[in-house]
């Protein structure tokens, strides 16, 4: 048998649609288009973002159910950028299946799905996100009896070069080069500036005193991976029997887990609110457990839970005998909650507080 070599071949100028590359297709997706089909999912996507666009003039537009499902698409597949998404879309056959393009149309192009993003309010992408609870209670897969609640810094598009005094709105190279001069160093280098910088006292960079000049919102906060950097704090609330996302809050990055975690535990239940309007779905009265680690163990969390809520929150090692002060609101609650994390439910709840950080919303698990 002689050797194959690759020859310069010109391509067909014609092709017949059944020669052209096929999708084997994907289990997961393939259920997922099903049933977002059943629940007439473009329709109602269509209708809700009508308002947003013109009648009848105009170039038209990337169709509301396929910028969802390009985002959706970006979460399963855990892509944090809108370029990722679109090569990622155009690089499977089986998500260009998903998003029904066409042999012949061509995955939009993440200028698209930036420009959408800014028409769209935050409050259809909320509509959206409550059609998709309904879906999930449906299915029977939305309990609401076991939430877990976990919270992570996530790094803000922002550089922390592009921070400025709040006061006088210098930049830090700015104030260096003022603090050097005062000191008597006259014009400093890049390099005695940093020497400059090293032995100053006071050398701090506070969300109280600076802020970025490119993202009013973003704070100055340490990641996972201990870099600090401009960043906000993603905290969301997850159903544990299921694994299905009840609630996603953006909070400053710094504020703590016991600061936010009221705010985002009553955007949780208001959430199941909206879905348990139907009978047999969950409510908000209804008693639950709420699953956290040790990051959110406060005595004033403990104190200030709604009554239907029994605390499996990880308890800090604490030195010495605990002072209640005669408060036997806080000592009640502190004892509770840790006689719940020596149960048998309370020993389980604890592996589910780990996988709150990594939950999926799986509609088809």
């Amino acid at each position: 048998m002689s050797l194959g070599r690759k020859q310069a071949e010109q391509k067909s100028m014609w092709l017949i649609y059944d020669q052209l590359p096929q999708s084997q297709g994907h289990v997961f997706y393939e259920r997922l288009q099903k049933l977002l089909r059943q629940k007439a999912f473009d329709a109602f996507l269509e209708k809700l973002c009508a308002p947003f666009y013109a009648e009848k003039f105009g170039r038209r537009s990337i169709p509301p159910g396929r910028y969802f499902r390009m985002l959706l698409i970006g979460y399963f597949e855990g892509i944090d950028s809108e370029r990722g998404i679109c090569w990622r879309c155009a690089d499977s056959l089986s998500l260009r299946e998903f998003l029904q393009l066409g042999p012949t149309e061509s995955v939009p192009d993440h200028s698209s799905l930036c420009r959408i993003r800014g028409r769209l309010p935050l409050e259809v992408h909320h509509e959206m996100f409550v059609f998709v609870l309904r879906i999930l209670e449906q299915a029977k897969l939305l309990d609401g009896k076991y939430l877990g609640i976990d919270a992570q810094a996530m790094e803000a598009n922002a550089a922390m070069k592009s921070i400025v005094r709040r006061d006088t709105g210098e930049t830090y190279q700015e104030m260096l080069e003022r603090l050097a001069e005062e000191s008597g160093i006259r014009t400093p280098t890049r390099a005695e500036l940093i020497a400059f910088d090293r032995k100053r006292q006071g050398r701090k960079t506070s969300n109280k005193d600076w802020q970025s000049s490119t993202d009013k919102d973003a704070r100055i906060g340490k990641l996972k991976d201990g870099r600090t950097h401009m960043a906000y704090k993603p905290e969301h609330v997850v159903d544990l029997e299921s694994g299905a996302i009840v609630s996603a809050v953006v909070h400053p990055a710094d504020q703590g887990d016991t600061t936010t975690l009221a705010t985002t535990l009553d955007d949780a239940q208001a959430r199941l609110c909206v879905v348990g309007d139907k009978e047999g779905a969950p409510s908000i009265d209804e008693p639950f457990a709420l699953v956290a680690d040790k990051g959110y163990h406060s005595r004033n969390v403990l104190k200030d839970l709604p009554d239907a809520c029994t605390s499996r929150i990880s308890e800090p090692a604490h030195k010495g005998r605990l002072c209640w002060h005669g408060d036997t609101a806080v000592r009640d609650a502190v004892y509770g909650n840790r006689g719940w994390l020596k149960s048998e439910k309370g020993q389980g709840a604890d592996a589910g507080a780990g996988r709150a950080g990594g939950a999926q919303l799986c509609p088809l698990s």
